[in-house]
């Protein structure tokens, strides 16, 4: 199928942004699908070991390297950023802390969704265009194309951070053989002096600003990684059962921009729906896939929520201990 001339490259880029606006996304921009101006940092973090056990970013880095290789036939990509912030997101009692992007539905299947209904009002609008959907499942430089389309700039805590917006949001990209009007780049970097997110993660895990040792990261350890937690950094957990916020939680952009999402698929579930900590050391794969099988929390898998749990309970004895003896010193 051979993309129109009929309607034009500016045309075919506010027609994408007014249809992700209708659609509930929080912004929109177009870039190209240029080599990434990261690659040279991805080549650097690679040799230094920080992926740890994510082989799979080894795999991928040539297309993080060269975006066009995901798909060749690709002129441009649509990148969307859609909110997910909640305010309350204390645990239950009983229960672990699970990051906000996690506690309601899978968001992978949420943003393909409207993605694609994004491609859709494209091709009406062009009377042609073909579509791939992109959200966090694939070797795609999601940031950096964010950047790129004028969304924000990667912070010292490495996320993207949204002028107005803040860090709370799902980035999703559509690639398509159409030719959209590309935005400007944000090269701005607003952190300016602030430390904040670096000085408050609970396992130190940035050797330096914009970079992330994920294998002393709390997300990576409790997600990502299949062995055991290190016992010097099972302490920095907390309570904190899937993913963490911390970095998040204290950027000032957050502090002032956060508001609640809106679409329903994002909201927390009921603490009640939660497994206990105890449930969870003890359930059966089959009990694992029934109870938590449509959340992201199915990415750590039974085996690794259930190292998680006997971890956020040591950590739980450990504090009630600490409490107690700071209340009875010894004579």
């Amino acid at each position: 199928m051979t993309p129109t001339a009929a309607v034009s490259p500016t045309a075919l880029a506010a027609t994408a942004k007014r249809a992700a606006r209708a659609l509930g996304f929080a912004a929109c921009g177009v870039t190209d699908l240029a080599p990434s101006g990261a690659a040279a940092a991805l080549d650097r973090w690679l040799a230094a070991g920080f992926q740890g056990e994510m082989a799979y970013l080894e795999r991928q880095a040539p297309v993080r390297r060269a975006p066009a290789l995901a798909w060749p036939e690709a002129r441009s990509a649509v990148v969307v950023l859609h909110g997910y912030y909640h305010a309350d997101v204390d645990p239950a009692p009983g229960r672990g802390r699970v990051a906000r992007y996690a506690l309601g539905d899978d968001y992978h299947a949420v943003m393909k969704e409207r993605l694609a209904r994004l491609g859709a009002a494209l091709a009406a609008a062009a009377g042609t265009g073909r579509f791939r959907a992109w959200a966090d499942a694939g070797p795609l430089p999601e940031r950096e194309l964010a950047r790129r389309a004028g969304l924000g700039w990667v912070g010292k805590n490495t996320m993207l951070i949204a002028p107005g917006l803040g860090s709370w949001t799902f980035i999703g990209v559509l690639l398509t053989d159409l030719a959209l009007a590309p935005d400007a780049p944000f090269d701005a970097d607003r952190c300016g002096t602030c430390r904040r997110c670096l000085e408050a993660c609970p396992t130190q895990a940035f050797p330096a600003p914009g970079v992330l040792d994920a294998t002393r990261c709390v997300s990576y350890l409790t997600i990502e990684a299949r062995g055991p937690i290190p016992p010097e950094l099972e302490r920095g957990l907390g309570d904190r059962l899937f993913g963490c916020d911390v970095c998040q939680d204290v950027c000032p952009w957050n502090v002032r921009f956060a508001r609640e999402a809106e679409e329903p698929r994002f909201r927390p579930r009921p603490a009640v729906e939660w497994p206990t900590l105890a449930e969870l050391a003890a359930m059966t794969e089959r009990e694992f896939d029934e109870a938590l099988g449509a959340t992201a929390l199915e990415r750590a898998g039974r085996a690794g929520l259930a190292r998680n749990a006997a971890a956020v309970l040591r950590n739980t004895r450990r504090e009630v201990g600490a409490t107690q003896a700071a209340r009875c010193p010894a004579a």
